[in-house]
């Protein structure tokens, strides 16, 4: 991605993109775009862990002319189990034949299978690469969050969604609460005016420790990157840490209380306070965050994981006319001011998770693809910028995270090579922070 110029701003992120596009010398496939598609659409499915059944579950059921075309995960124990709990539901819209493929190039052999739609539900770490190989090839897209982990991958991502553009394929986030009526009828109420002017956002993600992984270990894995991608979660270069990977879904929701602006700058605090076993990698357990916009604005963010503790979910946005006061995945959505109630939720509750794959077919059909790609990547750069200033201690500007060369996982990989994990990150003397961004 060298075409992104050395100190892109705010303004300039979504055109830099463009240019990046706009320089491909690829040409791009025929597509419907305009055109209502009544095909049978054939789904390739990219990824067999946990979410990614939710994802293939819930896309099979967003429309009645759709089959499962192929799948891929690098695991084949992890392929046989995700292709069995989804024939369990939907056998009868399943085809894959001798289409299921295993290995570090699977996802790859999924897109040349012939199908429309990509599921991609890999490790996060993967996403770049995956989006831009699906994107290439002329598929529509469903990208689970976040969709990079580091700069160079928000940069690949940024040329992918500008040439989905073009060719007018889809590309849909799994940032699930945009999919929401509550939060869709509450944010509109915000970005409406209905609060004054924002003049400070707070959400927090605290949860438990994410105990997973039990039956894998060092012993019982083969290779160095076997055991990295068995327990995945706890290393940054394939989770981008919990702040990127779970925490990220709060994150949204500042982002969007802003109408997706990017902030100026953060400064972060965090670490490994009981997290402490080498089985845990190189992640954090707790991150806590200040943003700053150009206007004035704060935003202020707090994730945490460990067992035992106070948990919850919750979002508050201060504005000039009021406070508005929600708790994530329940009805609890309110306006107050001067302590009095000024507006209550209570409309039809839907699955956000459904709703997601509900609208990205419809759309396919009426032959106007949905492209959320702008507001998703700059979510997922406002969570990787946070990490960034916890583990460096800094502040660290949009700029610094957009232009970042720090790049977390390695060119290649093989089943065989020496993958050393990078020591946890100690804030001051992790990395240096130059104007060009990270290095």
């Amino acid at each position: 991605m060298e075409n992104i110029a050395p100190h892109a701003s705010r303004r300039q992120f979504i055109k830099t993109s463009a240019v990046a596009a706009a320089a491909s010398s690829l040409a791009f496939p025929s597509v419907t775009f305009g055109k209502p598609d009544s095909r049978k659409l054939k789904i390739g499915w990219v990824g067999c862990g946990g979410r990614g059944s939710g994802a293939i579950n819930q896309a099979l059921k967003a429309d009645s002319n759709i089959e499962l075309w192929s799948v891929a995960d690098a695991f084949q124990n992890q392929l046989d189990k995700g292709v069995q709990q989804i024939k369990a539901l939907h056998e009868g819209k399943m085809s894959l034949g001798n289409r299921q493929f295993a290995g570090l190039d699977a996802y790859q052999k999924v897109i040349e299978s012939g199908v429309d739609v990509v599921l991609l539900t890999t490790p996060p770490g993967f996403r770049p690469q995956h989006i831009k190989a699906a994107v290439d090839a002329g598929k529509h897209v469903f990208c689970e969050k976040p969709m990079a982990v580091d700069g160079p991958g928000v940069r690949s991502v940024m040329a992918s969604i500008e040439k989905a553009k073009k060719q007018g394929t889809s590309i849909v986030d799994g940032y699930v609460w945009r999919w929401t009526y509550s939060q869709r009828d509450t944010f509109k109420r915000i970005l409406d005016g209905e609060l004054g002017e924002v003049r400070a956002v707070y959400s927090n993600y605290n949860n438990n420790a994410r105990q997973r992984y039990a039956e894998w270990n060092r012993q019982n894995t083969k290779t160095d990157l076997e055991w990295q991608l068995r327990r995945w979660y706890y290393f940054n270069w394939l989770s981008g840490d919990h702040v990127v990977e779970q925490a990220v879904h709060s994150i949204d929701k500042l982002m969007w209380a802003k109408n997706d602006q990017p902030p100026a700058s953060c400064v972060a605090s965090g670490g490994r306070q009981v997290r402490v076993d080498a089985e845990y990698g190189n992640i954090y357990d707790h991150f806590a965050v200040e943003y700053q916009w150009a206007d004035s604005t704060q935003g202020y963010h707090f994730c945490r994981q460990m067992d035992n503790c106070e948990n919850g979910v919750f979002d508050r946005v201060f504005g000039s006319k009021g406070m508005y006061y929600g708790e994530s995945g329940r009805k609890h959505h309110v306006f107050v001011d001067e302590g009095k109630l000024k507006w209550r939720w209570d409309g039809r509750v839907n699955d956000g998770y459904q709703t997601e794959h509900d609208e990205m077919y419809a759309a396919i059909r009426d032959g106007q693809p949905i492209n959320t790609g702008d507001r998703m990547i700059k979510t997922t750069l406002a969570g990787i910028m946070a990490r960034m200033a916890a583990y460096t201690g800094q502040r660290v500007t949009w700029e610094m995270a957009l232009n970042s060369k720090e790049q977390l996982g390695p060119d290649k990989l093989d089943w065989d090579m020496k993958l050393p994990v990078r020591p946890v990150a100690m804030p001051g003397t992790a990395a240096t922070i130059t104007p060009h961004g990270w290095t």
